[in-house]
């Protein structure tokens, strides 16, 4: 059932202040490497934090850049941001000077909180900036001072549940992400629909994160929908790796893990996996990415923890299509999760039959205002009480859907279509094969041709590997879906929010690749989102830097 706010209405309340109203202050709400955090000093923290915003000048409807690490004072500035009333955009903290400067301009927020080890590239950004903002440095005398010597008490500006609550930036893999805006109402109606009616929170969970808390996924998996059932979330600064998730899994023993795709690979094919003992989880998330079948199955047999798959966009704030427990099917995404309706529509917005491929049309309690400063992309995806996707997708008779891809990455060749999933689904059946990406990629003579780019497990010389490759691939993929050429990588370039960047490997120059010879590039300095060779293989040409929020 949708979730029907009252007037006036706050998520801070809802998600944190409500705990305490509840008699329940003293339950964990935050744990670390440190020590934890009960609900009530998470929110004697949070009026702190909402004290020093308004002695800094912020206003209600604002907004405010939260750009910590996944420490307990992001949550604290978070809520402090939402009981001032302004709007919380959270950042990665890691980002470079330049990507600062330009969400400065494009968010025109009022005020930043940051840490002391990032203040530098914080700072050096508001030179030049059109809208710099006033930086509450955190790990500073001054900055936590302004915390600490503010009022442990703060009354909730009242907001009105359709007022905006936090910026989201949608994960778009080919283009510059643009900022989404939601409403209280929205986070709400998720934790309601999605959080409690699907996977169950409930008061004695724990939830455990692989995406940082800036990422929607993980705001809403790993801090609101814990907080909203009284139950708590694992916090950590430090970089996600496997070793780091088997570590955090034998300190906090979660309940819950919020994973995607690409830390199972990592996370099935370390070498000590299956000495891993993960039997204090009762299941797992995946989200972000598609989730291969193999990969879903390897999962299945070396830990033996139900991995559910699901669907969510910034634009619907979170998961809106997901499998349940104890009804998984792999290769699916699932149900419609109850509150929300999807459709599978054709070019002309005609709902396609059973088995058919159609573009996604979705609508529910959760849907966002729009895509700020980007009339045109709005009004294309907001229609009526529709968002309508990029996102192609099938669905069977029993109301299960399988995604196809973005209708920017299905590919014709040959003039038949196919979907890049296929061929990535195959390269990664490969012992040696890590992590896989198939393109379209334009030839000079205006073809589509399909690229595939490989990280590879082995120490094998380049021209050995791709040949390894296309025997594998030999008789498990029709012809007209081999790979033209085949890229080697140490890793693939990936977005801010992590999520293969397909952009930059569609930039890539036919011509570069296998046949014997590697890629060639010009890398942009410092660009995270750059590929990194392998020893002896140069990453694909990037004909111009993406400057991504």
């Amino acid at each position: 059932m949708p979730f029907r706010p009252p007037h006036p209405f706050n998520i801070a309340g809802h998600f944190l202040d409500d705990r305490i109203r509840e008699g329940r202050g003293d339950r964990i709400a935050i744990r670390t490497r440190e020590g934890t955090v009960t609900y009530a000093e998470l929110q004697a923290r949070a009026n702190r934090f909402a004290n020093a915003l308004a002695d800094m000048g912020v206003r209600p409807e604002e907004r405010v850049l939260i750009g910590l690490p996944d420490v307990p004072d992001f949550p604290a500035a978070l809520f402090g941001a939402l009981k001032r009333g302004a709007v919380g955009v959270m950042v990665n903290c890691y980002l470079g000077e330049g990507r600062i400067r330009d969400l400065y301009d494009y968010t025109r927020a009022t005020a930043a909180v940051v840490h002391a080890d990032h203040a530098d590239t914080f700072a050096r950004a508001t030179r030049g900036a059109r809208h710099a903002p006033r930086l509450l440095v955190l790990g500073t005398g001054e900055g936590d001072d302004r915390i600490d010597n503010s009022s442990l008490h703060y009354v909730n500006y009242a907001s009105h549940s359709d007022d905006p609550a936090v910026w989201l930036f949608s994960g778009g893999t080919t283009g510059r992400p643009k900022g989404v805006i939601q409403s209280h109402a929205s986070f709400a109606n998720t934790a309601e629909c999605y959080a409690k009616a699907v996977i169950g929170y409930a008061a004695d969970d724990i939830t455990l994160s692989v995406p940082k808390l800036y990422f929607g996924y993980a705001t809403g998996s790993n801090l609101f929908f814990p907080l909203a059932a009284g139950a708590s979330a694992v916090l950590f600064p430090e970089r996600c790796t496997a070793d780091e998730i088997f570590a955090q899994i034998a300190r906090h023993r979660p309940t819950i893990l919020v994973a995607v795709p690409t830390m199972v690979n990592r996370m099935v094919s370390h070498p000590g996996a299956r000495d891993r003992d993960l039997s204090c989880l009762r299941l797992a998330t995946s989200a972000g990415e598609p989730l291969p079948v193999h990969l879903h199955r390897r999962w299945n047999d070396t830990f033996g923890v139900e991995l559910l798959d699901g669907l969510g966009t910034a634009e619907m704030w979170h998961i809106f299509i997901s499998n349940r427990p104890g009804e998984v099917r792999p290769g699916t995404l699932g149900t419609a999760v109850p509150g929300f309706e999807v459709r599978l529509c054709d070019d002309d917005g005609r709902e396609v039959g059973p088995g058919e491929v159609g573009r996604m049309r979705v609508r529910g309690g959760s849907r966002a205002h729009g895509y700020w400063q980007h009339p045109e992309e709005t009004r294309r995806a907001f229609v009526g009480e529709w968002y309508v996707s990029g996102d192609m997708m099938s669905r069977d008779r029993d109301g299960r859907f399988t995604y196809q891809g973005r209708d920017d990455d299905l590919l014709k060749v040959s003039g038949k279509w196919f979907s890049p999933r296929e061929a990535e689904e195959r390269l990664l059946e490969h012992r040696d094969v890590r992590e896989a990406a198939a393109v379209g990629i334009e030839t000079e003579e205006g073809l589509t041709v399909p690229v595939a780019f490989v990280v590879w497990a082995s120490d094998t010389d380049p021209a050995t590997a791709v040949a390894a490759i296309r025997s594998h691939l030999a008789g498990r993929l029709e012809s007209y879906k081999h790979p033209r050429e085949i890229h080697l990588l140490a890793e693939l370039p990936r977005t801010h929010l992590g999520k293969v960047d397909r952009g930059a490997l569609r930039r890539t120059r036919i011509g570069d690749g296998d046949r014997g010879a590697p890629a060639r590039s010009r890398e942009t300095p410092g660009d995270r989102s750059s590929p990194k060779p392998r020893a002896g293989v140069r990453p694909p040409r990037n004909r111009s830097p993406e400057r991504n929020p």
